[in-house]
């Protein structure tokens, strides 16, 4: 698998700082409190760095904040293409309303969660899971930052209820999601109970993002990924009809059943 450019460049530009400051691997290791190993696979591209050890290494070093600014630009190219442009919109988004009748949603997930998940289809090897699962982990920065997004999320039950990597992944997964719905104000987690029965909504996921400028972007996750869509217009998620018309309603009114 290609290794992607800012991943190189990132590898590159800390092995350029470490010399610089006349420091080896363990060194490195030791002052910013991560293994000499870690350190090792990151310079070789081997292991996809993190942004806290981005940031711990760009004090140690003195680099200016110029590795934090590349590890962000390594999440955004190792998006998977059919989500490309809705990632972005996701990043600068200052509120989204999702919709999942069958999983967690990204943003949420735990990483085993994540890796089960990505895993269970069998079309992407090891090392491309690998990879995405940063990229997922990577995008649920937003919800940490200083000005996070207000996240509004609505499951069906059935995602909570499905034993996505077993029994132990999915224990920690629910307890996960009390951790953020309890400590994180900004995120809003509502379930539609089983006993709502058959309801529009769970032929697919819907996300819709406020942006801070323009109207609303409407995500749409078809069956098969040629089948997703971005709707751009108020109008034109208003307008939307048939599978998707009760969860538009769910998300747009801000309940739940």
């Amino acid at each position: 698998m290609e290794r992607p450019p800012m991943l190189e460049h990132f590898a590159e530009e800390l092995r350029l700082a470490r010399a610089r400051a006349e420091m080896s691997q363990a060194d490195l290791a030791g002052s910013c409190n991560y293994s000499a190993a870690m350190i090792a696979k990151v310079e070789t591209c081997e292991r996809r760095p993190s942004l806290d050890l981005a940031r711990r290494c760009d004090a140690i070093l003195g680099t200016g904040g110029l590795l934090e600014r590349i590890q962000r630009r390594i999440g955004q190219e190792s998006v998977v293409g059919y989500f490309q442009e809705f990632a972005g919109i996701e990043q600068e988004a200052k509120a989204l309303r999702c919709f999942q009748p069958t999983f967690i949603p990204g943003l949420l997930q735990t990483e085993p969660y994540a890796r089960a998940v990505l895993s269970s289809s069998g079309l992407l090897t090891s090392e491309e899971t690998e990879e995405q699962v940063a990229t997922r982990l990577h995008r649920q920065e937003i919800l940490s930052r200083a000005t996070p997004p207000l996240l509004t999320a609505v499951l069906d039950e059935t995602a909570l209820r499905r034993p996505i990597g077993g029994p132990a992944v999915m224990r920690d997964q629910l307890l996960h999601l009390v951790k953020v719905g309890n400590t994180l104000p900004r995120v809003r987690i509502h379930v539609v109970p089983a006993s709502a029965g058959a309801y529009a909504g769970l032929d697919g996921p819907l996300v819709i993002a406020t942006p801070p400028l323009g109207e609303p972007v409407a995500y749409l996750e078809g069956t098969f990924m040629a089948k997703s869509s971005i709707i751009r217009s108020r109008s034109g998620i208003c307008s939307m009809s048939g599978t998707r018309s009760g969860a538009r309603h769910c998300l747009t009114n801000g309940r739940s059943s």
